[in-house]
């Protein structure tokens, strides 16, 4: 069997698909699509994935740095979402590097938690403050397809992602407004709290935790209150 990365999708939506763009950015893009949007316009000098009315779609795989300046010059105009993957079930395609043939399937042990999107919300926590700005976050099943061409990362024994195929959406979450958070933070936390103690709470490591708390203090949902040992002691807010 060969693999074929032509986009499992429907062509006969009109401007799907029609940048340079992945398996997964292209599906998702059909996903969120409703009758009469528009794809791929340009406004301000950037490129929007989705236009519904009043109403702007950014969906973003990877890396909120790489559109971190895009979406702080929209959002004081615009109502603007920020559309995120996370694979909760991820199956990884290793194909050959001269005829694309597969060599071999397998279900990866890792599978992502909707906390996950801390790891890059810590590169726009600011812009929660904005009414107008909001998250969805889409856990889905996808396959990685890798190359067995020697160029890739060592921790993959060399192997390169050449692309994410999206298999099923299981579920979406929207983040409307800063508060929503909150749901990471449990409401019988002892208080005060510190990052240890959010770790241990939640189930997840330490540093996952350091930036859930770096998040909700810079989206002035918590406060620094004192220091025990090594740890910084937070409280929640009053007024949120």
């Amino acid at each position: 069997m060969k693999y074929s990365n032509k986009h499992a999708i429907d062509r006969s939506v009109a401007g799907i698909g029609e940048q340079n763009e992945g398996s997964l950015h292209a599906a998702l893009k059909q996903w969120i699509s409703e009758p009469g949007d528009r794809f791929e316009v340009n406004m301000s000098g950037f490129l929007i994935d989705v236009v519904r009315r009043d109403e702007l779609f950014e969906i973003q795989i990877k890396n909120f740095s790489a559109v971190r300046r895009k979406l702080r010059a929209l959002v004081e105009n615009h109502r603007l979402n920020l559309v995120y993957p996370i694979p909760l079930e991820k199956w990884i395609l290793k194909i050959d590097e001269k005829d694309q043939s597969v060599i071999s399937r397998r279900k990866s042990p890792k599978k992502g938690r909707l906390i996950d999107i801390f790891d890059e919300l810590v590169r726009i926590p600011d812009l929660i403050e904005y009414e107008n700005f909001n998250i969805i976050v889409l856990l889905i099943k996808e396959e990685e397809i890798r190359c067995d061409d020697g160029k890739g990362s060592w921790r993959r024994k060399g192997t390169s992602i050449v692309d994410r195929k999206l298999l099923e959406v299981v579920s979406e979450t929207c983040f409307n407004k800063k508060s929503d958070f909150l749901q990471f933070l449990p409401t019988d936390i002892h208080t005060p709290f510190s990052t240890k103690t959010v770790a241990e709470v939640i189930g997840c490591p330490v540093y996952k935790a350091r930036r859930i708390i770096y998040c909700l203090k810079k989206m002035k949902l918590i406060s620094q209150v004192g220091k025990s040992g090594n740890f910084l002691l937070y409280e929640r807010n009053t007024s949120t």
